[in-house]
């Protein structure tokens, strides 16, 4: 197969891979822009193979980084531009189920190609577009299939990520898992315990922001994944209700664990402490308690002013998509309305500071300030006063 015409994030690499070849090696682009480019989807990451090693490389371009030497990766600048180069390799002996423990740089395409985890990751193609395709990986984007490269056991006891990897590219590209490959994820799914969470953790959303996030969850159900990651495992009945759940469609990583936590009916102790065990972030956490607190609220029609102030527009917007999945939303553009009505978004916009109590004899720096400055911030939202200083004062001094 030759594709005639390349994207532009291909055509401004060809004079690097033009070099490599002009200096007697061999050079391809590998792996998910390869696949994109055929499927006629957008690519992002450029990953160029060659039968150069990296000392070989840095003979050819003048401006070089090492990125990755030890892997056989070096990265050329050219116009001002950086390429990763990879070179050829083999790997073997994978003791923690996701690294080589030794890797060998080869001359041969083919033998580069034999470690990829997929069919349709494992095509190579020159700068001219002549697609090279060892395994098949054509006739299974035909076919819709996600199919492990060689015996698919080996493939996911090299990398046991690999088992997400699977049912993410299905939830993204819509495709089905070929059936022995299915049978050995289930077969090998106690591996993904060898794995790191955070590197589960990106799987996860990337899967759950894709285009068939259901599919996602039942292939994690009907092969046991769910059992080998954080907390889900207390979960079934709660993910099996997703698969229900008509165009689910979550567009960030706060809606996914929004989302999540909601359908398992969580508290805020309990999304802090699921979350916690998924390595989340601070700020991943906190929104999303304040999102499914919204969600909840709108749920039960006690989305009020201060509800709304307390959220803020970004997280109403996205706790009202929620919502729209169970068929509680409220109308979004009167939702915004609202939210906008509000007389202050933010309490930095209040007509008084602690300093001004303090200057004006009302209180003395300490807790009760705090609790003045609380209570006027509620009031001024639920339009109790006006945010002008006199009102202001005058309600610290009644408070």
């Amino acid at each position: 197969m030759k594709i005639e015409k390349l994207p532009n994030e291909f055509e401004i690499a060809r004079p690097v891979m033009q070099q490599i070849e002009e200096g007697g090696y061999q050079a391809y682009f590998v792996g998910g822009s390869v696949r994109d480019t055929i499927l006629g989807l957008p690519i992002h990451d450029v990953d160029i193979a060659s039968s150069a090693y990296p000392q070989e490389i840095k003979q050819i371009f003048k401006k070089t980084v090492d990125t990755g030497i030890e892997h056989g990766t070096v990265m050329v600048i050219y116009n001002k531009k950086g390429y990763e180069i990879t070179t050829f390799r083999t790997e073997s002996g994978y003791q923690d189920y996701r690294r080589p423990d030794k890797v060998e740089f080869v001359r041969s395409l083919d033998e580069d190609l034999k470690r990829r985890d997929f069919t349709i990751n494992a095509f190579a193609m020159r700068e001219n577009g002549e697609v090279t395709d060892l395994f098949n990986g054509l006739e299974d984007l035909q076919k819709r299939l996600i199919r492990a490269v060689g015996n698919p056991s080996e493939r996911f006891n090299e990398d046991a990520l690999r088992m997400m990897r699977a049912v993410r590219f299905a939830s993204k590209l819509d495709f089905d898992i070929e059936e022995k490959t299915m049978d050995a994820i289930k077969e090998n799914s106690h591996l993904l315990d060898k794995i790191a969470v955070e590197r589960i953790y990106t799987e996860f959303v990337k899967m759950m922001m894709a285009n068939r996030p259901k599919q996602g969850i039942s292939d994690m159900l009907n092969t046991d994944m769910y059992k080998y990651v954080p907390v889900f495992g207390k979960y079934q009945k709660q993910l099996e209700s997703i698969t229900e759940v008509d165009n689910l469609s979550l567009l960030d990583e706060i809606e996914v664990w929004s989302f999540i936590a909601f359908n398992f009916a969580m508290s805020r102790e309990k999304i802090n402490s699921m979350l916690k065990e998924w390595k989340a972030s601070n700020d991943i956490i906190k929104n999303t308690q304040q999102c499914v607190e919204a969600v909840n609220n709108i749920k039960q029609g006690q989305l009020d002013k201060w509800a709304m102030y307390q959220t803020g527009e970004d997280l109403l917007i996205k706790a009202n998509h929620i919502a729209n999945l169970y068929g509680f939303a409220q109308n979004e553009s009167e939702l915004i309305s609202k939210y906008e009505s509000l007389t202050i978004k933010d309490k930095k916009e209040m007509a008084i500071n602690g300093g001004d109590l303090i200057k004006s004899g009302v209180v003395k720096p300490g807790p009760e300030m705090g609790k003045i400055l609380f209570k006027l911030e509620k009031s001024l939202v639920c339009n109790q006063i006006e945010n002008d200083k006199e009102s202001l004062l005058k309600a610290a001094k009644n408070f």
